[in-house]
């Protein structure tokens, strides 16, 4: 895996990994009443079939910082960033912004773009014409620790 750290992001080039396929139950795990476990049936579960869907597109990174803990982005979450996907309004959206890179929230309305952060202790930011500015990736999941 290659690492490069930029700003409050640092990034990871997956590697393929043939067979690391962990298992996987398919059967819902119940967050109410037990669910009796002989109904669970177990089967091979690939992270990366699940969660990428353009294997040259795809990059991880960390996630540092406070700014989008509204969205369910906290500190040290893991992002699925794919490249390949067209930016658009209201997507989360990694970006490189004036030398450094940032996570936000898209907001496009006629001809302005808008980085709104998912805490209020952040300030949206208007990008503008004197930005150094550029969508690098969409973020299509996120892994947690709990």
């Amino acid at each position: 895996m290659i690492t490069h750290k930029s700003g409050s992001l640092t990034f990871f080039t997956p590697d393929a990994v043939d067979d690391a396929a962990g298992q996987f139950f398919d059967t819902g795990i119940s967050a109410g009443f037990p669910s009796p476990a002989e109904d669970f049936k177990e089967h091979r579960l690939s992270l990366d079939e699940e969660l990428v869907k353009n294997k040259e597109a795809t990059f991880y990174a960390k996630v540092s910082g406070q700014s989008m803990i509204g969205a369910g982005l906290d500190d040290n979450d893991l992002l699925v960033i794919d490249r390949s996907l067209e930016p658009s309004n209201n997507k989360i959206a990694v970006c490189f912004l004036d030398g450094e890179f940032t996570v936000k929230r898209l907001r496009v309305s006629k001809d302005e773009v808008w980085l709104q952060p998912e805490n209020p202790n952040y300030p949206i930011i208007k990008i503008t014409e004197d930005n150094n500015f550029l969508i690098w990736g969409i973020v299509t999941n996120v892994i947690k620790k709990v």
